[in-house]
């Protein structure tokens, strides 16, 4: 599984060097910092013949040489030996994944897609994410995007889906599926992501009632902020919390919905707040940064975080201050809620906290992901090939960034909670949200454990099962799209 955050610009092109701010004609890096303008060795222009398999190696492998953060953990990789680029890209980077620095971060992509992904903010899909039951082989839907046509016909949190087919005729049992092909098997059955693919799917509603539908997937808006939950003003107890759910930090529209949530928590007086990133698997770095500054109030100037590169190319290194928003509030409590799909981008925001906050901030749910690290894009432009690097880190204000195991290993508080996929995300009572308002109220709760062996990944679902919870994960393809990086289990 690969998680994204994007932070600064970097285009290696096939005929011309160029550094920015993240416009279309540079591509954002992602990962775990951000803020930059490197400047990379031009390359002579290819043909358009010479977008063949060796020629994409060769690409890539000077990208590795000159950039890649730990140039240490390079292995060599005869590229004879393979038949697609991103098989020699893991062989190349297999140290750094041996040591947990580089979990299949470093990928190559389309151009194209991630551009239109970034700019659109649109998808082909159901318009569902889906995480599964790994003991039981039982398939759920944590989230539904609205306007899409899973929502549509019925598909939202809480629904399971049993059986899968192209037709009445032919649906499978989602358990038979996980029994003979695992959970790629699974994401096979729910076929590609192409506008028009159609699939019969049934499932079973929180109220048991059992719903057979032929859904089409259909092209919709992977808006960042919900307009059913994602920003809500809860009461507890005559307390006003401010409650925001960001889904992504893809979307570059995603910094006007933050400003807009945050003017609402700002015309209320809202000073402790709820951020769920619990399936959100990062983005662009400058929306991460909007962020840190919609929750700056009286820190502008101050240091918000780091981007650390390798000392070969520590003249980009970047240090991003606060800036000046509107519609800025100045935080006294918050608590984050994380599970092992939450990385990147959400994770910085968390970390580049700490130093402000400090022990009135909490990791609340189960421990996140752990990706401080990010990637730049460099583009071979005549082939449609991005590759995407790991090449910097990122650390806040105290230099505080090793959260490889998770932010469980870092937060001054933890508070340990399920994902009650039962109740609709906002809901005070959903189990992840009440353990929050009871860190904010000064109540008790049950610390989250970390590791330094595991992911926060596999942590999580160690967690779920010390809470008596089933032990659920994203549905991920072995070889996820652009979207599916940035947004785990959507289909």
């Amino acid at each position: 599984m690969t998680f994204g955050r994007t932070a600064l610009s970097l285009l290696l092109s096939v005929s011309l060097v160029a550094c920015g701010g993240g416009g279309s004609s540079s591509p954002p890096a992602t990962g775990g910092g951000g803020g930059g303008t490197p400047t990379p060795s031009p390359s002579p222009t290819p043909t358009p013949s010479a977008c063949g398999l060796r020629a994409q190696q060769d690409f890539a492998d000077q990208v590795l040489n000159e950039w890649y953060l730990f140039p240490d953990l390079l292995a060599s990789a005869d590229p004879a030996s393979f038949n697609n680029l991103d098989d020699y890209l893991d062989a190349r980077v297999a140290p750094a994944r041996a040591q947990n620095r580089d979990r299949f971060f470093t990928f190559a992509t389309s151009i194209a897609e991630e551009n239109a992904l970034i700019n659109s903010g649109s998808s082909a899909g159901f318009g569902i994410r889906l995480s599964y039951d790994t003991a039981a082989r039982r398939l759920f839907v944590v989230e539904s995007y609205e306007g899409a046509s899973g929502l549509a016909a019925g598909l939202d949190r809480g629904s399971e889906i049993t059986a899968i087919g192209t037709s009445s005729a032919n649906l499978q049992s989602v358990s038979s599926l996980f029994a003979s092909g695992g959970a790629q098997g699974v994401a096979n059955a729910l076929g590609p992501s192409t506008q028009g693919t159609t699939r019969v799917l049934r499932f079973t509603q929180p109220d048991g009632a059992v719903i057979e539908r032929s859904i089409t997937k259909a092209d919709f808006s992977l808006d960042p902020v919900s307009d059913r939950y994602g920003a809500v003003i809860l009461n507890d107890g005559g307390k006003r919390v401010g409650y925001l759910n960001l889904r992504t930090f893809i979307i570059a529209d995603a910094s006007n919905q933050l400003r807009a949530a945050y003017g609402q928590f700002a015309a209320q007086g809202v000073t402790e707040l709820i951020i769920d990133f619990r399936y959100n698997g990062g983005g662009l770095v400058d929306v991460a940064d909007k962020m840190g500054d919609l929750m700056g109030g009286g820190r502008v100037g101050q240091v918000w975080s780091r981007t650390i590169l390798r000392p070969s190319k520590a003249a980009e290194n970047v240090t991003r201050a606060f800036r000046a928003e509107a519609n800025a509030i100045a935080p006294t409590r918050i608590a984050i809620i994380t599970t092992g799909a939450s990385a990147s981008a959400s994770e910085i925001v968390a970390n580049s906290l700490i130093p402000y906050l400090g022990n009135n901030s909490a990791l609340v749910g189960t421990n996140s992901f752990g990706k401080p690290v990010g990637q730049f894009g460099f583009d071979l432009a005549a082939c449609d090939l991005r590759v995407r690097a790991v090449t910097f880190r990122t650390v806040n204000a105290n230099s505080q960034g090793e959260y490889f195991s998770g932010l469980a290993s870092v937060m001054p508080n933890t508070c340990r909670a399920g994902d009650d996929i039962t109740r609709p995300l906002g809901d005070p009572r959903e189990a992840s949200i009440a353990a929050a308002l009871d860190f904010l109220g000064g109540r008790a709760c049950t610390p989250i454990t970390s590791s330094a062996t595991t992911s926060g990944l596999q942590q999580g679902q160690s967690a779920r099962q010390g809470l008596g919870l089933p032990e659920r994960e994203m549905l991920q393809p072995q070889r996820p799209n652009a979207a599916q990086r940035e947004l785990p289990g959507l289909y």
